[in-house]
């Protein structure tokens, strides 16, 4: 492949060498720096790989991208750009052929909830015999393989890269978790995607190496608006003009409160043995009596954004139906158990923020108590301790404070960090250090009706100690003892 065919997309001015010079990967680690290569010099916050020229072309790069005034050696063909990382993604995705043109693609983003409206999405078109691809907290998803990621996003080459995976394995969709660091650092730049999902935006991901404030934060999320074809987006934010006043495409809202092209009404809360979750009659542009087994009118929002989408897609809707009521988004109010005597539900909240919204939102079920375990991670803020002990405390009925991630702290330091928080409100709690020890210990002196929640982990497959992963996780130890329990009776 010749260096001029990845450049049609790009802006840029040539300062040296041969255009036409054979080429057959990208990279933007010097490490990786061979023959045939170009390699895209970034500048980050600690390093500015400009620095490795002299290296990169020593070990056989004869093909560089510079954002900045560099020395560039005798002999090697050189291009200069206004964004290295807007260049990054737009070469990755030339190098793989523009995967993402060939499948539909639906991005979803907000503060709250891309996770689960993704897994919706997925969860609707796999039940309609549809094969997907899927990014985002989880990973990168293709079919039963599945990858872990250091970003919500990944990286822009990462993504060209499972695109075309994607559309090798032989997916027609490809939905993913787009954040607003993705938009910041040009993780997307060269996709459009057919459908843009904006679930929700509050004060989130500001500070050092983030966003400066509220107002770039909202900036970068309103991006996907201008990076899709049709947008649909909650008419219940309150930022919700703020949102969409840029917007390029064609605009769609969803709701639970006002008019809007698609709305829920007659939203009813559902308790019984083997099933907790909601009810509700979808409404405007679409028709559908739906029923969702995961807990949360914040699920309803996320339910009702996925089917949104789904409407543009002519899926039949006893399959759109059937995929929500039998939904499991592993560590996203997971109901990993349900008997009569009680339900286990794992999730992944790890403030006081998630924590209370949780909790609540348990409580409009009426269970015969709330039970909570929970710890805090190590080596984080100690406000976060505090201020889960303090919810905990005044929405749990019973604690058990157990180790969550401990790092290079001692479990023992934290639960005594939440201990001195949760004693001032007076609620009930015992300490059981052993993660294990204490969902055991919740299950098997479980009441009837009691709801028991996990919290902390949620998807999270290990526990850190002293710098070490060790295999654990919340869902796997809840079924074990559940079967346990089960063979003794």
């Amino acid at each position: 492949m010749k260096f001029r065919e990845w450049l049609e997309e790009l802006e840029y001015d040539v300062i040296s060498g041969d255009l036409d010079i054979e080429v057959e990967d990208v990279i933007y680690d010097s490490r990786k720096a061979r023959e045939h290569v170009v390699f895209v010099c970034t500048k980050g916050t600690k390093v500015d790989s400009h620095e490795f020229i002299l290296e990169v072309v020593k070990a056989g790069v004869r093909v560089l991208v510079v954002e900045r005034q560099a020395e560039i050696p005798a002999g090697v063909t050189a291009i200069r750009v206004h964004s290295s990382r807007e260049a990054l993604a737009l070469l990755s995705a030339a190098r793989f052929g523009y995967p993402q043109e060939k499948m539909i693609t639906i991005g979803v983003t907000g503060t709250k909830g891309k996770t689960t409206t993704t897994h919706m999405i997925k969860a609707i078109l796999e039940s309609c015999g549809k094969k997907v691809g899927m990014i985002g907290t989880t990973g990168i998803v293709i079919g039963s393989e599945v990858t872990p990621t250091m970003n919500t996003t990944p990286e822009s080459y990462q993504l060209f890269e499972s695109f075309e995976r994607m559309a090798q394995a032989g997916c027609e969709y490809m939905v993913m978790e787009v954040s607003s660091q993705a938009f910041k650092m040009h993780r997307v730049d060269g996709i459009r995607f057919d459908y843009g999902l904006f679930t929700n935006i509050s004060p989130d991901h500001i500070g050092p190496d983030e966003h400066a404030d509220f107002n770039e934060y909202l900036y970068y999320k309103s991006q996907l608006l201008d990076r899709c074809r049709i947008g649909i987006v909650n008419r219940d934010d309150e930022h919700y003009h703020e949102i969409i006043k840029d917007a390029s495409c064609e605009l769609t809202s969803f709701s639970l409160e006002q008019e809007a092209d698609f709305m829920a009404k007659q939203i009813h809360y559902v308790s019984e043995p083997e099933f907790v979750g909601l009810e509700f009659d979808v409404a405007g542009r679409y028709a559908l009596e739906a029923r969702v087994n995961i807990p949360g009118r914040f699920n309803v929002y996320n339910a009702l954004a996925a089917i949104s989408v789904c409407s543009f897609l002519d899926l039949p809707k006893e399959n759109v139906r059937h995929a929500l009521e039998h939904l499991s988004v592993n560590g996203r109010m997971e109901i990993v158990y349900a008997s009569k005597k009680c339900t286990v539900i794992v999730d992944y909240a790890h403030n006081a923020v998630s924590m209370e919204s949780l909790l609540e939102t348990l409580r409009e079920y009426h269970p015969a108590r709330l039970v909570c375990v929970f710890g805090c991670g190590g080596n984080r803020s100690k406000d976060r301790r505090y201020s889960m002990g303090d919810s905990a405390g005044r929405l749990a009925d019973f604690s058990i404070l157990t180790a969550d991630n401990s790092r290079f702290e001692k479990t023992e330091d934290i639960i005594a960090d939440i201990r001195s928080s949760i004693e001032k409100t007076g609620g009930d709690f015992i300490e059981i250090p052993d993660r294990r020890e204490a969902i055991a210990y919740s299950m098997i002196h479980a009441r009837p009706g009691d709801m028991i929640a996990v919290i902390g982990k949620g998807h999270e497959d290990y526990q850190e100690v002293n710098g070490v992963r060790h295999h654990f996780s919340d869902r796997e130890v809840v079924l074990e003892i559940a079967a346990e329990l089960e063979k003794s009776e």
